[in-house]
């Protein structure tokens, strides 16, 4: 069905907009709008069909000239894509921002206590609320942090946690980003193409500023600066060009005035790391990273990386350089560990979780995996260590083959799997040609943990543009929209 719309919302350009059962962002029913999408679907009505395709072009365009592109692997077509952009912003009010807020702070300072614990006195594992083995079988599991002591005991000071909204409404985590989280860039320039192509629609509607992000990022890495740096040296490391999110390394360092640097541009002398310049060595204090672990300093971790810069774990063991985020974060972002996370925020905090997580079966319990190799035309399985919606079997979509395929894996290999119903999240408008459609949406905010957590309101709303499809990631065909999270 869809929905019944007086003249002035133009019949034509929903015509297609088909409701089911997943929550719809725009429509409450077949015959009511949402009242915070009213004048928005009133803007873009008055607008003459080819009036939007100009604007579309005219973002294209915009992200085209910034070099804001990303990359495919795999495919032999050519990797480099324009990031796909929907002009219709996704609304969120500020009762629904507000709970979000508490959730994601409550959920960071709860996953910072958990890893200072896992790599000292180890007591949730001493009372059993984790079991040991899920944690030592972890492949971003860290030996050589235990004991260690981290700056103002932040662990995690950037993190990008994926959110879907359930039928009911209900906001829920689907998975927590803590190691190298991508895609803020595109939600700045996203505002950015936003507030050009639609300037008045955007005052119109008192939308929350997201433009201080770099700046909250920046002080964020200025207050974990070692002891006695009042003026610390702050750089980039970039695993370099080829790196699928080059743009936003490159973005984020111009923003916050710091360079930009990869390996081959850093030297260790004494357990001090020093950056090559032209005029001399100068010496780093704190390395915003977007090197993974396993290749960040090849004396530590993997020998044969060339990305990273040798002697780096032992300055930072030092206590001479700090490193955002810290070795061994992956291990809370493990999505086996993911199914603790209610019990480590009860844990810590002696609090509910005010955000939940969508409901998880591990393999390496024997019913679960019983349960879920008998469903898996219903289930999606993940890989525990995979990111992009690469190593993943969405049940519905999968041929019999893939299936049996999945099955195979799991009882090779059950630690290295999860398993969660097959969620119908909800759905925003999109501009499909000269149609709205709805499409289905998931949102990652941006948390930043240092002298406290800052949340900025919004955050990367990605949107999977294929019909139906339930990926969103930009590897996997999906797209982005600005989200607009009011002041009130």
């Amino acid at each position: 069905m869809h929905p019944a719309m007086s003249p002035q919302f133009g019949q034509a350009a929903l015509k297609n907009y088909l409701l089911d059962h997943a929550y719809d962002e725009m429509f409450q029913n077949s015959e009511a709008l949402r009242s915070h999408y009213e004048p928005l679907l009133e803007h873009f009505s008055g607008l003459p069909a080819n009036e939007l395709q100009r604007r579309k072009q005219s973002a294209d365009l915009s992200f085209l000239n910034q070099g804001i592109t990303f990359t495919v692997y795999g495919r032999e077509e050519g990797t480099e894509k324009i990031f796909p952009y929907d002009l219709l912003p996704r609304i969120i009010t500020s009762a629904e921002w507000a709970t979000v807020e508490r959730g994601l702070a409550q959920r960071i300072t709860a996953l910072n206590l958990f890893l200072k614990d896992i790599y000292n006195e180890g007591r949730i594992l001493d009372d059993g609320i984790v079991p040991r083995e899920v944690i030592y079988s972890c492949k971003q599991f860290r030996r050589q942090m235990i004991g260690l002591q981290v700056p103002r005991n932040v662990y995690i000071a950037v993190c990008g946690t994926d959110l879907i909204r359930l039928e009911n409404g209900e906001f829920v985590v689907l998975e927590d980003n803590l190691r190298v989280p991508s895609g803020v860039s595109y939600m700045l320039t996203n505002r950015r193409v936003m507030k050009r192509i639609f300037p008045q629609l955007f005052r119109s509607y008192n939308v929350r500023p997201i433009e201080h992000y770099t700046q909250v990022l920046l002080s964020t890495l200025r207050s974990l600066a070692p002891e006695g740096r009042p003026e610390p040296n702050i750089v980039l490391l970039s695993p370099g060009v080829f790196n699928s999110a080059y743009f936003e390394h490159a973005y984020l360092a111009r923003q916050m005035g710091i360079e930009l640097v990869e390996g081959r541009d850093l030297v260790t002398h004494d357990n001090v790391i020093y950056m090559r310049t032209t005029s001399g060595l100068r010496r780093v204090d704190v390395i915003y990273r977007r090197v993974d672990d396993d290749f960040i300093d090849p004396l530590a971790f993997r020998g044969d990386s060339i990305l990273g810069v040798s002697g780096l774990f032992n300055a930072y063991r030092a206590g001479n350089v700090t490193l955002a985020n810290a070795f061994g974060t992956g291990v809370a972002d493990d999505k086996a560990l993911y199914a603790y996370v209610p019990a480590i925020i009860k844990y810590y905090l002696s609090e509910e979780p005010i955000l939940k997580n969508v409901e998880t079966y591990l393999m390496s319990r024997p019913k679960e995996r019983e349960y879920a190799l008998k469903n898996l035309d219903k289930l999606v399985v993940k890989a525990v260590g995979e990111s992009g919606g690469y190593g993943m079997l969405i049940g519905p979509q999968s041929t019999k083959a893939e299936r049996e395929e999945f099955a195979r894996k799991i009882e090779a290999d059950p630690r290295n799997y999860i398993a969660q119903p097959t969620i119908s999240f909800s759905r925003a408008p999109c501009l499909i040609g000269d149609e709205l459609q709805p499409r289905h949406v998931d949102l990652r905010p941006y948390v930043l943990y240092g002298d406290k957590v800052t949340i900025v309101p919004g955050g990367l709303t990605r949107v999977a543009l294929k019909d139906g499809s339930l990926v969103v990631n930009s590897s996997q065909g999906g797209g982005s929209k600005d989200t607009w999270v009011l002041s009130s």
